[in-house]
């Protein structure tokens, strides 16, 4: 196994690793001088925190959350103080903001069972301190995640201290303050709501995961296998920023972060093999974005999602495992009818890497990676499953010096195979021998060929890990004021109330008008907080339309990342404005039409849950239930490649007008849910195929008898 690495250094706190990108609302790195170093060390026990709290489980809920909460403030307010800030002065008072965020989880920790004992009747000290955490929590997402998200809690918030003077049906029967700020700063509905427990739990876990296998080495070995499995396809380097964009959805969940990682050197590639720059952004936006819906981690909202609806997260990833292959398919599907309208082929395949052979060579780390997806399907926890995980590829990673010094070949397969044993081990005797195995293999580190700069890679991920979990924690810790304001108000029956009359006599309609509110949300707020709100919102007035618990947050947390792809804002595709060298609008509309299935599938899901291996209907019941999977599947493919057909006006050949219509309108009858439709679809789409092909086919033969 092999892993890039720079110095153990000074230098390198300073000047981030290559693999490293910007963040929401910060430069990249750590900053310059003892501030950077103090960040960097205090990521560093953030990440040791959260570990130790997952693998032994001995700190209270509460305790873990409000210390999660606190690191969070810390971590962010240094990092804007030491990148942000423009003055010493700036600096300072970024770096008080985030001590003092700290301390108000040393205080909940310290006073944890005080707390409980005073619930209902807090002092004067436990409202100074709450306030102060809100206060925080609003500055720190003001900061990190921007204004639009901000405004929403705070709008929430005001509903809280004000809504007893509004109209009905938004009137309430009104909250004194100390009501307010124990219910938002103190309880588990408000800023230590699920959200904050799913991230410190769950989300930090799977995100200090991800930067060990990027630190090892698994971004090359993706890179290497999309462009040796799919480069020679016709539009290749599109084809490669598609696969390699989904295999990176398996370990990172940042759609936008995707598009900054991998967009630099995907979009100047396919700009130079012929793609319009357009479509190019297009393509990188839609594929990063579509790596929130692979499974398994989802960007952490299959995670949120398990726990909100108290089901095992198996069945969330069953559910979103057909809809993820749909959505890649289509932009697989689109590159090729967009290659093919240009005349362009494929990369030379003599000259393209074997993605077997890069399989091989970087083998080790594929086991972490294959270990969580069986751990999380056998149906252990996502906590144990991520722990399991990580402990593998550091495993992996501190063992790879001591494995190079043996000679033999046999003799390194003894030392694997007894390593991987030891590691084994935890299932029987619990964490501390692995633990123990890893100290030994720390150890050994320090006295061997090559250990430092391998002890050097497991901290600096680790530090990175933190870093990366900010936006994530910062956007659950805000949203938590939004989810404490439906809980204290009961406002969210209003919104419900106004859905289920509308669907009463027309579900589609209340689909569009869940789905419109996904997207507006969606314009200035991350795919989490989205989920969370609308779910929170149309989750329940969707099953009370017959709709299933799980289609219906799949449909909100789908049109929540279709969001960052849409216009106007559209903040994927304005991500890969600069590397594009055209607008984030032009991109967006390239992006919009990339993205068909994820715009189809959620309504077809909620007229056929089969799609998303939930309940079958009729035909389940008349042939069985694996039949109707597959038929929903042929017919979604079918439509969807009809729809691609008259999008691009490309198949065989140019299409003409009326090829592009009747195939669009094939595709609609395909996917509505109505008597005789599928029937009519097929039809009127194998007439528009054949008499498309039999055309192309005429022009090429007098094109060549010519």
């Amino acid at each position: 196994m092999s892993a890039s690495h720079t110095g153990a250094g000074e230098h390198q706190l300073d000047i981030p690793h290559s693999a490293e990108e910007p963040i929401e609302g910060l430069p990249a790195g750590f900053g310059k001088g003892i501030l950077g170093k103090a960040a960097f060390w205090i990521a560093f026990a953030f990440s040791l925190f959260q570990l130790w709290s997952a693998a032994y489980g001995t700190l209270p809920s509460q305790v873990v959350r409000a210390m999660h909460v606190g690191f969070l403030l810390l971590l962010g307010f240094a990092l804007l103080g030491n990148l942000v800030a423009k003055t010493r002065s700036g600096t300072a008072w970024f770096w008080a903001l985030g001590i003092l965020g700290f301390l108000t989880g040393v205080y909940q920790w310290v006073n944890y069972v005080p707390l409980i004992h005073r619930s209902g009747f807090l002092t004067t000290t436990d409202l100074v301190v709450g306030s102060i955490m809100l206060v925080l929590v609003f500055e720190g997402a003001r900061r990190l995640m921007g204004l639009p998200l901000t405004i929403i809690a705070g709008i929430f918030l005001a509903y809280c201290f004000f809504g007893q003077y509004l109209p009905a049906p938004f009137i309430h029967r009104g909250y004194p303050t100390d009501m307010i700020i124990e219910h938002f700063a103190f309880g588990t509905e408000g800023i230590y709501g699920t959200p904050i427990y799913v991230s410190a739990a769950y989300i930090f876990i799977f995100v200090v995961f991800a930067a060990f296998l990027e630190r090892a080495g698994m971004l090359a070995l993706f890179n290497d296998f999309a462009l040796g499995l799919v480069g020679h396809w016709r539009g290749g380097p599109a084809q490669v920023c598609v696969l390699s964009s989904a295999l990176m959805g398996t370990i990172s969940g940042s759609g936008v972060a995707n598009v900054v990682a991998s967009g630099q050197f995907t979009i100047p590639l396919m700009k130079r093999f012929g793609f319009r720059s357009a479509f190019a952004g297009g393509v990188e936006a839609t594929s990063s974005m579509g790596g929130q819906i692979m499974p398994p981690v989802m960007g952490a909202v299959a995670f949120i999602m398990a726990e909100t609806l108290n089901v095992p997260y198996v069945d969330v990833v069953k559910a979103a495992l057909i809809p993820a292959v749909l959505y890649f398919g289509v932009c697989f599907w689109m590159v090729h009818l967009e290659a093919g309208k240009a005349g362009l082929g494929g990369l030379d395949k003599a000259k393209l890497p074997d993605p077997w052979k890069a399989v091989r060579q970087h083998w080790p780390l594929v086991l972490p990676l294959g270990m969580l997806v069986y751990l999380l399907f056998a149906g252990y926890t996502p906590i144990f499953a991520g722990t399991m995980g990580l402990a593998l590829i550091v495993v992996l990673i501190l063992g790879t010096p001591i494995a190079a010094l043996i000679g033999p070949f046999a003799f390194r397969m003894v030392f694997w195979i007894t390593l991987g044993l030891a590691a084994a081990m935890f299932m029987k005797f619990g964490v501390n021998i692995l633990m123990l195995v890893i100290g030994t293999l720390i150890a050994g580190c320090l006295f061997f060929k090559g250990g430092h700069e391998t002890l050097a890679i497991c901290r600096d991920s680790l530090a990175e890990g933190a870093k990366n979990a900010l936006p994530v924690g910062i956007a659950c810790a805000i949203v938590g004021i939004v989810i404490g304001t439906l809980t204290l108000t009961g406002i969210a029956s209003t919104f419900i109330g106004a859905i289920i009359r509308v669907g009463e006599s027309n579900l589609f309609l209340s689909l569009v008008l869940t789905m419109i509110t996904c997207l507006i949300l969606g314009m200035g707020i991350p795919t989490i907080p989205n989920y969370i709100i609308t779910s929170s919102l149309a989750g329940p007035a969707l099953l009370e339309l017959g709709v299933p618990l799980l289609v219906s947050h799949m449909f909100v947390f789908y049109f929540g990342i279709l969001a960052d792809l849409t216009p106007p804002v559209a903040l994927a595709c304005f991500a890969a404005a600069p590397m594009a060298k055209t607008s984030g609008l032009k991109i967006s509309l390239q992006a919009t039409k990339l993205a068909t299935a994820g715009f189809v599938v959620p309504f077809m899901a909620v007229y056929t849950p089969a799609l998303m291996l939930q309940d079958g209907g009729p035909m389940a019941e008349n042939y069985g239930y694996w039949v109707e999977v597959a038929y929903v599947l042929f017919k979604a493919c079918a439509g969807i490649a009809l729809w691609g057909m008259a999008v691009v006006g490309h198949l065989f050949g140019k299409a003409l007008w009326w090829e592009r219509i009747a195939a669009f309108a094939a595709g609609v009858l395909m996917i509505l849910y109505l008597p005789m439709t599928d029937e009519a679809g097929f039809v009127l789409g194998l007439i528009v195929v054949i008499a498309h092909w039999l055309r192309v086919r005429r022009i090429k033969r007098e094109e060549a008898a010519a």
